[in-house]
């Protein structure tokens, strides 16, 4: 599949690496999305376990079987999986935090708890302040790690539904960003198997035009 990498398989699993502005389900007005890639290239298609925004890079969990699949949603379910994140936020981070709030999903408030640890921070140009974080989910709320740092004060570089749209716009004109700066780099399994997916090209770009390089935890 072009663009896309596989990063793991097994008899029960395929997890690859999806880009930026990939959906990962077909639906009204989506032309291309990763359900359909992954159907036109493997018989029988991999079923999705898991979901990310169209806009967030990274790992997705796929399942051969149908009994893999049932296991492996179940893992997500319970927490038995560790997903961490890479982002970059406006502001200066602090060492390390944890979010715990509830957030309206479909007209009901769910618990969500998302830690944070700051990496290092970067320059926007004209005294703004950029911050590295690593990310790691306790559940999996629609938008939670997007929503969860607009609440704070310190959105997303390059979120277009809940973050900074004048900066957004400045960092577009002066820096090169048109994407989100979300990225699911971690994924530990139970057992202890950890699968990594490297970050993106524009993901690297922006951090060495903020100063910050690619510190990976």
């Amino acid at each position: 599949m072009k663009g896309i990498t596989v990063l793991f398989e097994d008899d029960e699993i395929l997890a690859i690496n999806k880009p930026s502005g990939l959906a990962v389900q077909g639906g009204a007005g989506i032309g291309v999305s990763l359900d359909v890639l992954l159907a036109s290239e493997r018989d029988p298609a991999p079923l999705l376990v898991h979901r990310l925004d169209k806009e967030t890079s990274g790992i997705i969990l796929t399942a051969k079987t149908r009994p893999a699949a049932a296991k492996y949603a179940l893992f997500f379910r319970e927490g038995r999986l560790e997903k961490k994140y890479l982002g970059v936020c406006a502001g200066a981070g602090t060492e390390k935090g944890r979010i715990r709030t509830e957030l309206d999903i479909r007209g009901k408030p769910k618990a969500a708890q998302t830690d944070y640890r700051f990496l290092a921070s970067g320059t926007l140009g004209e005294g703004g302040i950029c911050s590295l974080l690593e990310l790691e989910l306790a559940t999996g709320r629609t938008h939670q790690i997007r929503r969860h740092l607009a609440g704070l004060g310190f959105p997303l570089l390059g979120d277009g539904k809940y973050g900074d749209f004048t900066l957004n716009k400045s960092l577009k004109k002066n820096m090169g960003l048109r994407r989100l700066l979300l990225h699911a780099f971690s994924l530990r399994l139970p057992g202890g198997l950890v699968i990594r997916a490297p970050l993106p090209g524009h993901f690297i770009q922006f951090l060495d035009r903020a100063g910050i390089g690619t510190p990976l935890p």
